[in-house]
């Protein structure tokens, strides 16, 4: 398998308003680690993952595959599979010839191609389908076989663009299992692009994830999870969104709408400053003495869990709260308190506050404090 390490690299495209579309992406690669690219459409991320193909120039910086430098190698011979969002399956031949096709272009062996073929199928559990042709097949045992083509190549790498966005909600679950379980077998180095930070959180070994502005932060799923670098990622990472609402932060406490928090930064100035507060829906316990105190607006009855929508004096949107137990009643009083080191603060410019981490025997502070630094 390969390493991949991005130096520097930036995209603009040429014409009287050219601006960078990315700039000075710097991180490595890993042999053999799982590595998602997420972000909304239009960050850059698909681009990203056709310049390390070899599909798009690039206007600054340099690519490295285990420390060769290719940036004018042609894309056959970086030794790297791509499977994309459309399948691009040839709807005249059998599985068995979609899966070969590379191997036959090669002008590999007949015996040798036969074998391998049929290793992958059993590998994708579709060894009963190599007779059929696309047309034939559903949507996810098309993307098995635009896999499979790319698994039997035995390529440095592995490129997914957005290979789940066609299929329906149970079919993206069913691939994603598919997918992780293929990773942990084949011990490749995959580099997948999604917009679905639900795909995101749940394959990856590392995160990077971009925005209006390039790279805004990367990371271990549960690190962007617990410890957001800025406004952007705490609001696109998690599901149910977290609830990012203004407030103030004066020595010592914090507020939000009418309520007052004990919440302290590590670093903190005299007097008052405006920030953005970020708590997570599943972060909101309900407390008969809790600080933050509402009218139920709406709940959403999910199953396992409700999603209470509470009006809060003072806040511009309700706050949103996670129930597992039963929701209170729509137009009831409700109170609720954060989970004790669960509050996120970020300044004007959108970057994260550190909190001051009390000592275990201070008390002072007891149901809302900082992310302490081993998160």
């Amino acid at each position: 398998m390969a390493t991949i390490t991005l130096q520097g690299v930036g995209k603009t495209y040429p014409g009287k308003d050219a601006r960078y579309i990315l700039q000075g992406v710097d991180f490595t690669i890993a042999d053999g680690e799982f590595v998602v690219l997420v972000g909304p459409s239009g960050c850059g991320k698909s681009t990203l993952l056709r310049m390390i193909a070899g599909l798009e120039e690039i206007s600054a910086g340099e690519i490295r595959i285990d420390g060769e430098r290719v940036n004018d190698t042609p894309p056959a011979k970086r030794g790297l599979s791509m499977v994309f969002q459309s399948y691009a399956l040839y709807a005249h031949m059998s599985v068995f010839e979609n899966i070969a096709f590379g191997l036959r272009l090669a002008r590999t062996p007949k015996a040798e191609i036969k074998s391998a073929v049929h290793a992958v199928a059993k590998m994708l559990q579709m060894e009963h389908l190599l007779e059929r042709r696309p047309p034939q097949l559903s949507g996810g045992q098309r993307q098995r076989v635009a896999i499979g083509r790319a698994i039997v190549r035995k390529p440095r790498a592995f490129l997914f663009d957005e290979p789940l966005s066609n299929l329906d909600a149970a079919l993206r679950a069913d691939m994603r299992v598919e997918i992780a379980r293929l990773h942990k077998q084949l011990a490749a180095t995959m580099v997948y692009v999604t917009h679905d930070q639900v795909e995101a959180m749940t394959l990856a070994d590392r995160i990077v994830v971009l925005g209006p502005a390039g790279v805004q932060q990367i990371g271990a799923p549960m690190h962007l999870y617990e410890r957001p670098a800025n406004v952007f990622v705490a609001g696109f990472i998690g599901s149910p969104k977290m609830n990012l609402l203004a407030g103030t932060l004066a020595p010592g406490r914090l507020r939000l709408g009418e309520a007052f928090l004990p919440w302290q930064a590590a670093e903190e100035g005299a007097t008052p400053v405006a920030v953005t507060v970020g708590i997570r829906p599943e972060h909101l316990v309900p407390d008969a003495d809790g600080a933050i105190q509402g009218e139920v607006l709406l709940v959403e009855r999910l199953g396992a869990e409700s999603y209470v929508h509470l009006g809060v004096a003072g806040l511009e949107r309700p706050l949103m709260v996670v129930v597992q137990d039963e929701p209170p009643l729509a137009g009831s009083s409700w109170r609720v308190s954060p989970a004790a080191g669960k509050v996120h603060v970020f300044d004007q410019a959108g970057q994260r506050i550190e909190a001051r981490v009390p000592a275990e025997t201070d008390s002072s502070n007891a149901g809302v404090s900082g992310i302490s630094e081993a998160a």
